[in-house]
């Protein structure tokens, strides 16, 4: 297919630091979340949005013809708040009611509350055969629908990945994009410790996928990782996207590269915000 015209990198950049501040200005408002797992994720979902590759429409969020992101890291939820809300889907001031009672910002993302989610996650493991079935749904319709899955790297020691990943293959669903945020941490620990999965890329081809490895947090190289991925024909694809968990406000949150789970405090929040304003990476 031609070639998306994507925007200029300075329009895309200007999304990403909108959402990254929803991301660190909402976890902190609540008290609770996950900014980390989100902040790794944020180039991806700001290319996927903003850059011309998911095909949605706020006015009409349920269009049987649009192309479909599900979020299987669901704990990841306030980049896919803030993605929202920075497209459009409801005020950016709602992101300050994450997670809070009667919210529609769960602390996962819940199909039947908020438009523009597309499944329920947040039970690792799921998004992929989600996302098989929306793929084979779509084809059935006669409508070139493309559906975008992103999995964490601890999530991948699921079997219910690799159980959908061969179905994907078997059925040739060329129009299935799965991206692993391969942060190299999960709740307990970093990913190698609890279960390696490395070499990774090996492993996907093994299953009859298009494999790409990238470094994630560069926009420079997913634009075009996630290009080759939609000309991609005959076989599912998948991009190995290396990340950074937090990135890039580390320096910020102290030794832990983990720091799972863990929201900002309010001066770690200022300084946070101040540092994302101030940079171009």
């Amino acid at each position: 297919m031609p070639a998306i015209a994507t925007p200029p990198i300075a329009e895309l950049k200007a999304h990403l630091k909108a959402i990254r501040k929803g991301i660190v200005l909402s976890t902190t408002a609540a008290a609770s979340g996950h900014p980390t797992s989100s902040l790794s994720a944020a180039e991806v979902v700001t290319a996927l949005y903003f850059g011309g590759f998911l095909r949605h429409d706020v006015k009409n969020p349920r269009n049987p013809k649009r192309d479909r992101f599900i979020l299987s890291k669901g704990h990841a939820a306030p980049v896919l708040y803030s993605a929202l809300a920075e497209a459009g889907y409801f005020p950016k001031e709602e992101l300050l009611e994450l997670r809070k009672i009667g919210s529609r910002l769960e602390g996962h993302p819940n199909y039947r509350r908020l438009e523009g989610v597309e499944a329920s996650t947040g039970s690792l493991g799921q998004g992929l055969s989600l996302g098989v079935g929306h793929c084979l749904a779509t084809r059935l319709d006669g409508f070139d629908s493309r559906t975008f899955v992103m999995m964490g790297d601890g999530e991948t020691g699921e079997g219910q990945i690799w159980e959908a990943a061969m179905s994907a293959s078997k059925y040739k669903l060329d129009r299935l994009i799965a991206i692993v945020d391969k942060n190299g941490y999960q709740q307990t620990g970093s990913t190698e410790s609890v279960l390696d999965l490395s070499p990774m890329a090996p492993r996907w081809e093994a299953f009859g996928f298009h494999v790409q490895e990238i470094m994630g947090n560069k926009l420079e190289e997913v634009l075009p990782a996630l290009q080759k991925a939609i000309d991609n024909k005959d076989r599912p694809s998948v991009i190995i996207s290396h990340t950074k968990k937090g990135w890039p406000i580390m320096d910020i949150l102290g030794a832990d590269p983990n720091h799972h789970g863990k929201p900002l405090t309010k001066d770690e929040c200022a300084k946070a915000l101040a540092f994302i304003e101030s940079t171009d990476l």
